[in-house]
């Protein structure tokens, strides 16, 4: 069975952000025993997931997802903390929590609506924006979520980055990195 590829626009961490996340994390990895942890140039901020795309339908939302964001401004977020979705006891997903500024919400505010516009059918629960880091707690005991807070790397010292560029994604998932960029569009003074 072959399987679907699919499309998401998503924010680009910097590489060098990448490194660091992926630094902590190294530190991190015997308290958190996830059992898939997502490779570092796999990390990334989604603003709107397509799922699958065909070629026409491709060409046309890279069209209008640059035009309607060309007069957006970078800006600068911070990763605070972690967290985990899915149950407490054993998370399904665990995350990196970015500082939930405006800017960050106009940008997937436009890009959602361009790509409903553009007639895709899109997530509907509100905006939650994170990186996400591993998934399926592999722990022999229940996940801990004081741990959270006491083995946060980025508490004390927020890790700031450039939003500077916008990307359309595919998903490879028999590749290492997973995701291929197709489209990128920088945000400009």
């Amino acid at each position: 069975m072959e399987k679907q590829t699919h499309y998401f626009w998503a924010v680009r961490i910097p590489d060098h952000i990448k490194q660091t996340i992926h630094n902590e994390l190294t530190q991190i990895k015997p308290i958190f025993q996830f059992k898939r942890w997502v490779d570092l140039h796999d990390y990334h901020i989604t603003l709107a997931f397509l799922g699958s795309v065909n070629p026409q339908q491709l060409q046309s939302v890279i069209k209008l997802v640059g035009d309607a964001i060309n007069k957006q401004k970078p800006f600068t977020l911070e990763i605070e903390g972690l967290n985990v979705f899915g149950a407490q006891k054993s998370p399904r997903i665990f995350w990196a929590a970015v500082n939930e500024v405006d800017e960050l919400f106009q940008l997937q505010e436009i890009v959602h609506k361009t790509c409903l516009a553009a007639g895709f059918t899109l997530e509907t629960r509100p905006y939650h924006p994170h990186i996400t880091l591993a998934r399926k707690w592999g722990g022999n005991e229940d996940f801990k979520m004081a741990y959270l807070v006491t083995h946060n790397p980025f508490g004390e010292k927020a890790l700031s980055f450039q939003v500077s560029e916008i990307v359309l994604y595919k998903s490879n998932l028999e590749k290492t990195p997973k995701y291929e960029p197709v489209a990128a569009f920088s945000l400009v003074d």
